[in-house]
């Protein structure tokens, strides 16, 4: 088993009287991509926050490169190499892809320019990522408010490789996609592990996306763990008795 990247071990996280996640661990490995799936509430986006540093864990442990690190919050851990894609993509419609890529970490001239915005190096930069991601195709200066739901999402997983991460975390990637737009998505996941990055998705299409783009499937339920599956050795309703704890003659989901 490869060294994994990024390991949670024990975490625990309540708010008030609720308890989120209870005794949750998780390992993320270079080159592999995980799903992580669950009912609504089973603590999927809590335990993603707590890896991005949103939230702090009340216990546990978490390991980056095998080493414990006390993380306090998301600066901290994206310096560290963690990038997260949250579900709202958090893009500018009335921007284009170059200023969507480079938003907030603008590439600037030297201090006799005034420090101007350097657009013709932010292309250049935007050309390569884009070229790696086999994204070509996405125009660098038409609006993303007028590109589609897929090209969108695109776009957003590239801006989080800008930086050279080692672990991108995907929150509901392929969420109100077609499903051609969907596959274009897988692609690019696979393309990231590919590169040797540990990459982790939050999806609730267990019968396509996960089964067909994933090396490994975590099940929680109710804030803990609660099944693991190599995703290739399991069925999709096997996957979903794990998740809803029910009888898996009953839970033909397909």
């Amino acid at each position: 088993m490869t060294q994994p990247i990024l390991s949670l071990r024990g975490i625990t996280k309540h708010f008030g009287g609720v308890k989120a996640l209870t005794d949750v661990s998780l390992d993320l490995e270079p080159g592999k991509v995980v799903a992580l799936v669950g009912d609504n509430g089973a603590g999927k986006s809590t335990l993603v926050k707590v890896m991005s540093g949103v939230h702090r864990p009340d216990s546990g442990t978490y390991q980056f490169e095998g080493r414990e690190v006390a993380v306090s919050n998301p600066a901290e851990v994206a310096d560290m190499g963690v990038q997260t894609v949250y579900q709202d993509l958090a893009l500018c419609d009335n921007l284009d892809a170059v200023q969507n890529l480079f938003l907030g970490r603008e590439l600037t001239g030297p201090w006799y320019t005034g420090y101007r915005v350097s657009r013709a190096a932010a292309e250049r930069r935007a050309k390569e990522v884009l070229k790696r991601l086999r994204l070509d195709s996405i125009s660098l200066t038409r609006n993303v408010g007028a590109m589609s739901g897929g090209q969108r999402q695109n776009i957003a997983i590239a801006r989080s490789i800008l930086w050279e991460p080692k672990v991108v975390l995907l929150d509901e990637p392929t969420a109100a996609l077609s499903h051609s737009a969907a596959e274009q998505v897988g692609d690019l996941v696979r393309e990231l592990a590919s590169h040797g990055l540990a990459v982790l998705v939050i999806s609730h299409d267990i019968h396509h996306f996960v089964l067909d783009n994933t090396d490994r499937i975590e099940v929680l339920r109710l804030g803990r763990n609660a099944a693991s599956f190599n995703s290739r050795d399991v069925t999709g309703e096997q996957v979903v008795n794990a998740m809803v704890g029910g009888n898996e003659a009953v839970n033909m989901a397909g």
